[in-house]
């Protein structure tokens, strides 16, 4: 019975039913404006092509504003035109879809999968309730890795210039350009999709008015950063922690951020260890927590790329897992993932958790153990036992 518990927990088809179902359960959030953020995207599209300003309200058809790139009106083209709920529902299954494939056909093993599938089933829960495009952002960074590890280097570059100019997180996928084995031609790729990209929205618009949003863009994206700082649900990230424990605004992110890249940068020193899958991997993972823990529009929806982030770390490693480790792995499940449920009491979500970004607490503990492994392990050792 056991055996075929696990053969049933472990089948790929019961993890991608696990994810589709997931997927369509963000339909419960459709109706009485709770569809608000798929309201925002699918007008970008017709912004665009209207071409209305695309960075101030429209009250009388969402709340808040968009905050993307106008590449972005291309990519939520085939999920505009369609009537609202079937664009929602589509969207919904269109993204935990590419997330599902981008761990699927990474350089994961059977055992990576499964357990990536069934840790970070809440954090996509929380993604598509809230029909966010950070699903795609871990997508993209993980397909990123996997067309350079597979020296498919001109795909690579599409999908970081794509996401930096829709959510600029895109732009960390240049973190794995040592890793490239044509960096001349990766390089050549990056300006060739730079150039389309930028023009491609101009098919469905104009040059000046597509120009013109850019730069808007460039503007209301500083503007949103300041207004992130202190923001309940926003800046949910080390920065935040630091910040919002501290109630100070006196000072510069700059004072975390640069030692943070510092931080993230020196593994690329270990020359050596670059021929070791576990030790790339191990990167891959931090350059997903890093793009969370260093952000300051991180919010509760934006964890998804984090926690993948965390499952990678850990069963990475070609050493058998301490039992800290998995206690750590315990902390991050209840006091991340969790973090926002009803499994945390209310009293400690609404007290310290939400208030103080403590969410991010756990991502930061194992980020900062993830940088000390790269700093002082080998990664060419065999793997004798990987525990979950």
């Amino acid at each position: 019975m056991k055996e075929k518990l696990k053969l049933f927990l472990t089948d790929r088809r019961t993890l991608l039913w696990l994810w589709m179902i997931i997927a369509v359960t963000g339909m419960t959030r459709f109706g009485h404006g709770r569809e608000n953020n798929f309201l925002i995207f699918k007008s970008v599209y017709w912004h665009v092509v209207d071409k209305l300003p695309l960075y101030i309200e429209y009250p009388a058809e969402y709340f808040d504003m968009n905050h993307y790139g106008p590449t972005f009106s291309l990519v939520i083209a085939p999920f505009a035109i369609p009537p609202t709920w079937l664009g929602m529902l589509l969207w919904l299954v269109a993204l935990t879809l590419l997330l599902y494939v981008a761990i699927r056909h990474n350089n994961f093993t059977t055992y990576q999968q499964v357990f990536i599938y069934w840790f970070c089933a809440h954090e996509l829960l929380n993604g598509v309730q809230m029909q966010q495009f950070n699903i795609a952002i871990a997508a993209i960074i993980l397909l990123s890795y996997y067309f350079i590890s597979k020296e498919k280097d001109f795909w690579a570059a599409f999908l970081i210039v794509l996401g930096t100019l829709v959510k600029v997180y895109g732009i960390v996928g240049l973190a794995f350009f040592f890793f490239s084995r044509h960096k001349v031609k990766f390089i050549g790729s990056l300006a060739f999709w730079a150039i389309v990209l930028f023009a491609a929205p101009m098919l469905i618009s104009s040059p000046e008015y597509i120009i013109g949003q850019y730069h808007e863009w460039l503007v209301t994206t500083v503007e949103k950063n300041s207004e992130n700082l202190m923001t309940l649900g926003q800046n949910i990230s080390l920065l935040g922690i630091v910040r919002k424990t501290t109630g100070c605004l006196d000072y510069s992110d700059l004072w975390l951020i640069i030692p943070g890249m510092i931080t993230f940068a020196l593994p690329y020193l270990r020359l050596k260890q670059y021929s070791s899958e576990a030790f790339r991997q191990t990167l891959l993972a931090s350059v997903l927590m890093f793009t969370v823990l260093f952000s300051t529009g991180s919010e509760n929806s934006s964890y998804i790329i984090a926690v993948v982030g965390v499952v990678i770390w850990y069963t990475a490693a070609p050493w058998q897992r301490s039992k800290w480790d998995i206690a750590l792995m315990v902390y991050v499940f209840i006091f991340c993932t969790m973090a926002h449920s009803d499994l945390v009491p209310k009293f400690l979500r609404e007290t310290w958790i939400k208030p103080y970004a403590l969410k991010a607490l756990p991502v930061v503990i194992v980020w900062l153990k993830l940088c000390y492994e790269m700093y002082t392990k080998d990664y060419h050792q065999l793997n004798e036992c990987k525990q979950a």
